[in-house]
């Protein structure tokens, strides 16, 4: 009788455990903001450029990755133009506890950056590589978010020689395009 009252009870706490809620916290919630369609233009090494950028979470929200396609029209300096396209992925590394960017880009290079600082008000977002690939060894970048507003942000990314100092290489101010009503 008290062996079927223990795996009774053990049953019932099966069930109960079951039921209880385990909701992990929303790794997201910072940067859920940049989720939607943007327009940009920015200028940098390449000259002045035009592009669009949408940021969504993918693979049962595991990632939060953007597309994006910019063009930089011919001018002085760049007489062709260029276009730049870019695949990015953000995760959650569990064990460092921050958030870790893989950018993918049509010139062939491959940015893995680590999320340094995060302000309190979560409007300033800075992130430094780990690795760059298709760089001669010893670069840098150095990748920052700031938030303006409800649907603007800028953004900045430079790049530090071997021994050397960020210079800026690109700056880019977005807007999003697709307002939630």
């Amino acid at each position: 009788m008290v062996k079927k009252f223990i795996i009774f009870v053990l049953f019932i706490f099966s069930i109960a455990v079951g039921q209880t809620p385990n909701k992990e916290a929303d790794i997201w919630q910072p940067l859920r903001y940049f989720i939607g369609k943007w327009e940009g233009y920015g200028s940098g090494k390449a000259g002045y450029e035009k592009g669009l950028r949408e940021y969504r979470l993918i693979l049962n929200d595991q990632y939060l990755y953007y597309s994006e396609r910019t063009v930089v029209k011919p001018q002085e300096g760049n007489s062709s133009g260029e276009l730049h396209e870019e695949w990015t992925l953000f995760s959650y590394d569990r064990s460092r506890k921050k958030y870790v960017i893989r950018q993918f880009n049509s010139e062939g290079f491959i940015n893995e950056l680590v999320m340094k600082k995060i302000s309190p008000d979560s409007a300033t977002f800075i992130f430094v590589s780990e690795k760059m690939e298709n760089l001669p060894p010893g670069f840098r970048g150095r990748l920052t978010y700031i938030i303006q507003n409800e649907n603007e942000f800028t953004e900045k990314f430079e790049l530090a020689p071997p021994g050397g100092d960020f210079q800026p290489f690109t700056n880019n101010y977005w807007k999003r395009n697709n307002v939630p009503k």
